[in-house]
């Protein structure tokens, strides 16, 4: 406990003076750099969760690369942010933790499931089903475990308690009408980028759980 208590004011104590730096600087390649940056250390930490899954790290790592990207990039465009350091990283920080979670849930439960299942999904492919199809159950109840968290959160907000983003601009001095519209911006963002993270991270898990030949890669599921 007193190590995670140290680690964690340390680790905050020199992110703050790295923020420090980039928020002085006009430059966007600074944005982008600890971008990602953050996009690795959450593929490595996702990767580590579903460490059965092969490749896990560079799976996890280009899921949430692609969904945490897509939505920053709507945001952008549609000019809900201005893209500077003071904004994109802090939003970009929030999207990429909700998508580590998430991914690396999604990936650990979909290998399980079909672990659990495997004479359902051999079954299936040999009636002829292709791998997707045999495993198409599984997949749904990957990202409904996964999600579920993010979606009940987004249900229950501000009936519990108050959301972090809420909370900080009323006790800067917002009203709590503008600080609710940014919230609702935040909440929407976090659900975009979570549910494009977990879809990919199905998608290229797909792959190493079956030989070219559509048959399972039993090594795959019994590695523990």
């Amino acid at each position: 406990m007193a190590y995670s208590i140290f680690r964690a004011f340390l680790q905050l104590s020199i992110i703050g003076f790295v923020l420090q730096f980039i928020f002085n600087q006009d430059n966007a390649i600074w944005i982008v750099m600890a971008y990602l940056f953050m996009v690795s250390v959450a593929g490595y930490t996702a990767g580590q969760r579903a460490k059965h899954v092969p490749r896990g790290k560079y799976v996890a790592g280009v899921s949430i690369l692609a969904g945490t990207a897509f939505t920053m990039f709507v945001l952008v465009m549609l000019r809900v942010f201005p893209f500077t350091p003071r904004y994109i990283i802090p939003v970009a920080g929030m999207m990429v933790g909700n998508a580590m979670t998430v991914t690396g849930v999604t990936m650990k439960k979909l290998r399980d499931d079909i672990k659990i299942q495997l004479n359902l999904v051999e079954t299936a492919l040999a009636l002829g089903a292709t791998p997707r199809q045999a495993t198409l159950q599984q997949v749904k109840r990957a990202l409904v475990l996964a999600l579920s968290p993010v979606l009940d959160n987004a249900k229950t907000v501000g009936l519990i308690s108050l959301p972090g983003a809420m909370t900080g601009l009323i006790m800067g001095g917002a009203s709590p009408i503008e600080a609710i519209q940014l919230q609702i911006v935040v909440m929407n963002m976090l659900i975009g980028a979570s549910t494009v993270s977990s879809i990919v991270s199905t998608y290229l898990s797909w792959p190493s759980f079956f030989t070219k030949a559509y048959q399972l890669e039993t090594k795959v599921f019994f590695a523990d």
